[in-house]
C-alpha cells in the first residue's frame, strides 16, 4: 500500500475525533513535480535525477506543493514552450 493512502485511511479512521485533514501531495516525499513542455501535462521525478525527455522543472517559486493550490491551478491553464517561456495554454488544448 502506498504510503498516501495509508495515511489517508489512518486519518479518515480519526477524522471525527481529531479534526485530521488531508491535502494531497502533488508528488511523494522523494520525488519533485516537471511540467511537460508544451502541454499542461506533469509527472512527478525522484529527486536527484533529471526530468525525463519532453519535461522541465517549473519555474523557480512557481512549483505547485499540493494539488489544487494556487500554483497547481495556474499550472492547469500555463506551460512553458519549447524556449521555457511560460505561455497560455488554449482552451480545449
Amino acid at each position: 500500500m502506498r504510503p498516501a493512502v495509508g495515511l489517508a485511511l489512518a486519518c479518515a479512521a480519526v477524522a471525527a475525533l481529531t479534526g485530521c485533514s488531508i491535502e494531497n501531495a502533488s508528488c511523494g516525499g522523494e520525488e519533485y513535480p516537471v511540467l511537460s513542455v508544451g502541454s499542461t501535462g506533469s509527472t512527478c521525478v525522484p529527486k536527484g535525477e533529471d526530468p525525463p525527455k519532453g519535461y522541465v522543472r517549473y519555474p523557480e517559486g512557481k512549483e505547485p506543493q499540493k494539488v489544487d493550490d494556487k500554483w497547481d491551478v495556474y499550472w492547469q491553464t500555463h506551460t512553458v514552450d519549447e524556449n521555457g517561456k511560460i505561455i497560455e495554454v488554449p482552451k480545449g488544448g
